[in-house]
């Protein structure tokens, strides 16, 4: 049971973060004008460098929390697994909101990022009041309204900040 919640802990932590961070950092380098070329990749680089340093921390963070509880080393077992799934997540969730910068025009590739993100945002949320059993619909609507105010600090990070 404890590793099931820490698991589930780690895939919603991971979709969110990545979700919520990756949406945002494109649509503010998107509105401020940046090629799509350079888009595309640094939305790449930036995707992969998030999920490993997102798994390194749920590696490091959950194996320093057991070992408190613990007062002594703990196997890295538990831990492995929470990272690997923290890292699969991130990269899953953040190939939703660049997707649409390569397959679209910018204009339109950012309407569809957002759109899909906070439509994904919505549905994680759901998912994880489902397995807490909670408000499922309450949940979705948190995470994606949560979610859409990291969007909205991006867009308006990248009008007051255009590319030189």
């Amino acid at each position: 049971m404890k590793n099931s919640a820490l698991y589930l802990r780690s895939v919603v932590f991971g979709m969110n973060d990545s979700l919520v961070s990756t949406v945002g950092f494109l649509a503010g380098i998107s509105v401020a004008g940046v090629p799509r070329a350079t888009l595309v990749l640094t939305g790449v680089i930036y995707a992969l460098v998030e999920a490993f340093s997102m798994a390194m921390g749920d590696f490091l963070s959950e194996e320093s929390a057991e070992e408190y509880v613990s007062r002594s080393d703990v196997s890295d077992r538990s831990s492995i697994i929470s990272a690997v799934l923290m890292f699969i997540s991130c990269v899953f969730a953040a190939l939703i909101p660049l997707v649409p910068y390569i397959l679209f025009a910018s204009g339109t590739a950012l309407v569809v990022s957002i759109c899909l993100s906070v439509s994904s945002l919505f549905v994680v949320g759901m998912v994880s009041a489902r397995f807490s059993r909670l408000p499922v619909l309450w949940r979705g609507v948190r995470m994606a309204s949560l979610g859409g105010a990291a969007i909205v600090m991006g867009v308006a990070i990248g009008l007051y900040m255009p590319a030189v």
